[in-house]
């Protein structure tokens, strides 16, 4: 019987990982797509006589079970079975079978076993043939990731680089990511990430036989992604010191992130924050084959209490107050995944939100999602899974509060339903442009949908409470029409190095003459909101004729405000206007100051291995020198790992240019990513797409 052994197997690698889409991958394993077939050719010393017959076992996890389908056992025969796994002798030449193997559609992913069984008058032998990857399929009409149109699919799962929107809602910017996906060890390291859940500690048999379902994965994942509760991959850190670690703004994607994990042991590599979170939850999401994208969500809600509501402090002087636990991000980034809803019904299903910013524990743990876009728009907030909580970071009341440290008085100053979840963003397929997603998350802001949205999701959190006539959720409030209105101009540039110049200008709202004190503060922040330190204040008088408008000059110096500016180069101003026996007015804006350029340039055309020079060109504004200089570059494609390169340091005004040389290996459209720290610029960033010849 032993002489059936099959004395060679030819896994026939390149046509099955080029039939399976797989063949981007550089780990050389043969990685598959679950519910498609692929061809094995087995060289037997001898073929079966009469009596003796063939079959095979697939088998994943520590715990294999047919019971639980992570094992499936089956017979080398002529016909398919769709639901399950079958083998079928496609042709046969001398002692040389070549099998087509049909895996199930909802098989779980991960590493398999395949052997070989011979049955022989009654007896059993079985060899162990090798090991395969399974993923999920986007490409299959029967696999609940499905996803039917091509050029989304390319972006979706294919596309290894992009990127991400940050800044605020009237100073949009964006930062590349390498996702990187298909360089080597990383699919292996996105599928230990599973193996070091805490549900596969618990139960590892449970765990693997779920894996067959996206929802269970892209849960576990968005808990995996944080260190909080389970020594997951990124440690998050928003206080603005980055000590023992790297400031979240110097990552350039997610590659040297999940290489520095696996190296270390699988200890969380210091620091994430929520772009760096979601770029790397997008590279895990694409490597398992689930189509993912990255959202930013601009004046995001972090609603602590569910009441849909996040109250922001101010003291009389104009200091916003780091008081109660709710806040205002200037920007979130989260992930959107697609697939079914078989446990919601099929109007729920396509992009669903997964969130690894650890925020809120979800079920004892910071994990968040999924929940279905559609579910949010809608405002079903009582289906799976947190769907409180991303309903409020899009649609959320703004209530700002005046509160006296000495009197330890607080009053209601003005509630505000339109300025949270704006200019909802990803990037367009096939492009670098950005393309607006809002209208999926809700109703256009002021309409009648979106109010009676917001009133049935705040019936299902508050039953009890009772909605005031005056429409929407019970936000008419008795406040008075203020008799002045304020706002924050900028005037000429905002760059670091150079005065911020505003003005506030002021309006007189009434035909009465108006005295209005104001005391105004400028305060350096981390984009979500964490106060850093206070840099400038100011307080005035000014009387105002009948609907006189004046402009008070504001100007911030570069020394007041260089030592606590942080990489995401915020200020916050804040004005507090009170007229005489009158409400106060708060006036607020962000300001984004822009860093010095950084250009990369390539010296001459890029081809498949060839080795090709690129330029990095960095002038110094500043009318003092800058040290520790550090220029880190990757992109998935155009070299393998990353390049650290340390550039001198330059004096005032000096312009820096350093080479380097980058190693094509794949064809293509592909993005090269530089980021540039010193002591004066935390992180300055470059991109540069690269279209290599083969």
């Amino acid at each position: 019987m032993t002489d059936l052994e099959p004395q060679n197997v030819d896994w026939q690698k390149i046509s099955n990982r080029f039939a399976h889409h797989t063949d981007k991958y550089y780990n050389q394993d043969l990685i598959l797509r679950r519910g498609q077939p692929f061809n094995i050719s087995l060289t037997l010393r001898r073929l079966p006589r009469s009596g003796e017959s063939l079959g095979f076992i697939a088998s994943t996890g520590p715990n294999p079970s047919e019971l639980a389908k992570t094992k499936a056992v089956f017979p080398l025969s002529n016909g398919t079975n769709r639901s399950n796994w079958t083998a079928q002798l496609t042709s046969q030449n001398d002692n040389i079978l070549t099998i087509s193997i049909l895996s199930a559609a909802n098989a779980p992913i991960g590493w398999y076993t395949l052997s070989f069984q011979i049955f022989s008058q009654g007896n059993t032998f079985t060899v162990k043939l090798g090991m395969f990857i399974l993923l999920f399929n986007p490409w299959l009409q029967a696999d609940s990731v499905f996803m039917s149109n091509n050029a989304e699919r390319e972006e979706y799962i294919q596309e290894d680089s992009g990127i991400i929107f940050v800044g605020s809602t009237n100073r949009i910017g964006m930062v590349g990511w390498n996702f990187g996906q298909f360089e080597g060890d990383i699919l292996n390291i996105c599928l230990s990430i599973l193996d070091n859940s805490l549900n596969f500690r618990r139960d590892p048999s449970t765990d693997v036989a779920r894996r067959s379902d996206p929802k269970y994965v892209g849960r576990v994942l968005s808990a995996m992604v944080n260190s909080n509760d389970d020594n997951g991959v990124l440690a998050g850190n928003w206080s603005g010191s980055y000590g023992g670690g790297l400031d979240p703004r110097n990552w350039n994607g997610s590659v040297e992130i999940l290489k520095q994990w696996k190296k270390s042991g699988f200890r969380p590599v210091r620091y994430g924050q929520c772009w760096v979170f979601a770029g790397t939850l997008n590279t895990v999401l694409r490597a398992l084959g689930i189509p993912s994208r990255v959202i930013t969500n601009f004046n995001s809600a972090h609603d602590t209490d569910r009441n849909l509501s996040v109250d922001v402090y101010y003291d009389p002087m104009g200091n916003p107050l780091d008081k109660g636990s709710d806040s205002v991000w200037n920007f979130h980034v989260w992930n959107e995944a697609w697939f079914v809803r078989s446990d919601l019904g099929p109007s729920y299903n396509g992009w669903q939100v997964l969130d690894a910013t650890p925020q809120e524990r979800s079920q004892g743990v910071f994990q968040c999602g999924p929940a279905s876009v559609v579910a949010i728009r809608e405002g079903d907030v009582n289906m799976d899974f947190d769907m409180p909580f991303i309903f409020a970071e899009v649609n959320a009341d703004r209530i700002t509060w005046i509160y006296d440290v000495r009197s330890n008085a607080q009053k209601q100053n003005s509630t505000d339903s339109h300025t949270i979840g704006k200019y909802i963003s990803t990037k367009a397929v096939g492009s670098y442009s950005r393309m607006d997603v809002t209208e999926k998350y809700k109703y256009p802001e002021g309409s009648s949908q979106e109010r009676k949205v917001f009133e049935k999701a705040m019936g299902k959190l508050k039953p009890n409470s009772t909605f005031g006539p005056t429409s929407a959720g019970g936000r008419g409030t008795e406040e008075r029409e203020p008799s002045i209105s304020g706002q924050f101009k900028v005037i000429g540039i905002l760059a670091v190095g150079k005065e911020v110049n505003l003005a506030l200008t002021l309006k007189n709202l009434t035909r009465d003459m108006k005295t209005v004190t104001v005391n105004m503060t400028a305060w350096t922040i981390v984009y979500n909101g964490t106060l850093v330190h206070e840099v400038w204040k100011d307080s005035i008088t000014i009387s105002l004729d009948p609907e006189e408008e004046i402009q008070h000059p504001v100007k911030i110096t570069y020394p007041q405000y260089e030592k606590y500016l942080k990489a995401d180069n915020m200020i916050r101003t804040t004005a507090i206007c009170q007229a005489s026996d009158e409400a106060e007015v708060v006036v607020e804006r962000d300001v984004i100051l822009d860093n010095p350029t950084l250009t990369l340039e390539l010296l001459d055309q890029a081809k498949v291995r060839k080795p090709v020079n690129v330029q990095m060109l960095f002038s110094n504004p500043l009318d003092e020198p800058v040290k520790n200089c550090v220029l880190m570059v990757e992109g998935s494609g155009l070299l393998l790992g990353s390049l650290k390169i340390d550039v001198p340091a330059l004096r005032p005004k000096e312009r820096s240019r350093v080479r380097f040389e980058i190693m094509p290996t794949r064809s293509g459209t592909k993005q090269l990513l530089a980021d540039f720290s010193c002591n004066k610029f935390p992180a300055i960033k470059a991109m540069l797409s690269i279209d290599v010849a083969e």
